[in-house]
């Protein structure tokens, strides 16, 4: 087991890719702390998990652009599992409109989830991996955060600013033996990508060379090798899980 006995953060982690990161790192052993906006699905997925891999597991919920919640999340995470290993910021939204259309709120909004929330996060849990002289921090960016994508202007700018965070973070925590990088997935099959009509979905494959959409294990397993000691040599980077839709 890749992460035997340690325990990991994951936001945004009752659904989607969040759910999939922390069924992937239960299989490898760890212990799960999941923080979201939905009590019902984070109680769920906690139970869920604790009873398919025999690990502890927790729930909190917090909005992670908000200090205060990130702060009081954390500390019951430390009350009721004793330590922080890992965290993966995962959690996210969209609020997709063209720039001339985008509304104030609708770019406070992504900004503050995307971004804020991986800033505020991981400010109060790399205090903890510090002390511990050890750690892993996982950020999710996106392939749009690279190159970016019309009608996506808030999305784009949280995404790109999470791959400059990423390195950021890696530059000032290395000598404390705590590794930073970021995943950019492409187009994964999630709610956010099922809403969209035939003709689009048809589209955007249309730009991946293996010509399939990415499942959330696939951003499970990258999650996977970045929090182990596999990726002991490796800080600062951003990986690209994206089936060659953006080659660099």
């Amino acid at each position: 087991m890749l992460l035997k006995d340690q325990t990991a953060i994951i936001t945004g982690g009752a659904r989607g890719i969040g759910r999939s990161i922390a069924d992937k790192f239960a299989a490898n052993g760890a212990h799960i702390a999941l923080i979201d906006v939905n009590q019902e699905a984070l109680d769920q997925a906690s139970r869920e998990i604790a009873a398919a891999y025999g690990v502890r597991t927790m729930a909190a919920k917090a909005d992670v652009s908000n200090s205060g919640d990130v702060e009081a999340a954390v500390k019951k995470v430390l009350d009721t599992l004793g330590q922080i290993d890992i965290l993966v910021n995962n959690a996210g939204i969209t609020r997709d409109n063209l720039m001339l259309r985008m509304r104030d709120d609708e770019w406070d909004l992504v900004i503050n989830i995307n971004l804020k929330g991986v800033f505020l996060c991981t400010r109060t849990v790399v205090r903890y991996m510090a002390k511990a002289r050890k750690g892993a921090i996982i950020n999710l960016a996106s392939v749009v955060g690279q190159m970016g994508n019309a009608g996506q202007a808030n999305y784009t700018a949280s995404k790109g600013g999470v791959i400059a965070l990423t390195k950021t973070t890696a530059r000032e925590f290395a000598k404390r033996n705590i590794r930073v990088n970021a995943i950019a997935p492409g187009f994964i099959n999630t709610e956010m990508t099922r809403v969209l009509s035939e003709q689009a979905r048809t589209e955007m494959l249309h730009q991946v060379p293996l010509d399939r959409m990415g499942e959330p294990e696939d951003i499970a397993n990258a999650c996977l090798f970045l929090a182990s000691e596999m990726s002991a040599y490796i800080t600062g980077q951003v990986l690209a899980v994206n089936g060659g839709m953006l080659m660099q």
